[in-house]
């Protein structure tokens, strides 16, 4: 049996005419989630968190959290002027169903922070942000190890704070008695006297 080759003028044809159609359904099928929504994103600066700029990103229209991913630049100035960061993304905040955080932190200091988003609607905010500088923890202090004790020598406080037994006194010396060594020492006086006038008695009766 012989097969009927296509007409390649009516294949061109239905591929003009269906390329229209899908490029319509594959429009509605991505834009139908942002015009439920609305066309616009309210996006808020919270603040900040260890430096990091944080802010949270809603629909305008019913304040829904966009689930899709955002296309968001952040810029931020400081207060005088003389020092600027960014351009940095936002970057999904876990734990927050609406929260998006920059991966990158601000110095300490005040800065007037700007986030504008593009996709999937538009967005922007404005904001002053102050980043508190953090001082560091305080180092415990060094305990010096104890040194060594040396042995000590005996105490002589506490041998001198007992309390010393009382010396025994002299015991007294007993003075003479009136006996026999006594009369002694008296008669070998008297001796003596007596025998110096004797001696006296006769020089002088010699010199006569």
């Amino acid at each position: 049996m012989r097969r009927r080759l296509p007409n390649p003028a009516a294949a061109l044809a239905f591929a003009v005419l269906a390329l229209p159609l899908l490029y319509l359904a594959l429009a509605v099928g991505t834009a139908g989630p942002a015009r439920a929504h609305g066309d616009t994103m309210k996006v808020v600066i919270t603040g900040q968190r260890d430096g990091r700029v944080t802010s949270d990103v809603t629909w305008e229209n019913d304040g829904d959290a966009v689930e899709e991913a955002v296309a968001a630049t952040v810029n931020a100035v400081s207060a005088d002027g003389s020092r600027t960061a960014g351009p940095w993304r936002l970057v999904r905040d876990t734990g927050r169903a609406a929260g998006w955080i920059t991966a990158e932190a601000l110095p300490p200091g005040t800065w007037t922070v700007t986030v504008d988003a593009g996709f999937p609607a538009l967005g922007h905010a404005r904001q002053e942000v102050a980043v508190p500088v953090v001082d560091p923890a305080p180092s415990p202090p060094v305990v010096p190890a104890p040194a060594p004790a040396a042995p000590s020598a005996p105490s002589t406080a506490t041998a001198s704070s007992a309390p010393s037994a009382p010396s025994p006194s002299p015991a007294p010396v007993p003075a003479p008695s009136g006996g026999s060594g006594g009369w002694w020492t008296t008669a070998g006086v008297a001796g003596i006297a007596l025998a110096g006038a004797a001696a006296g008695i006769l020089l002088r009766r010699s010199r006569r």
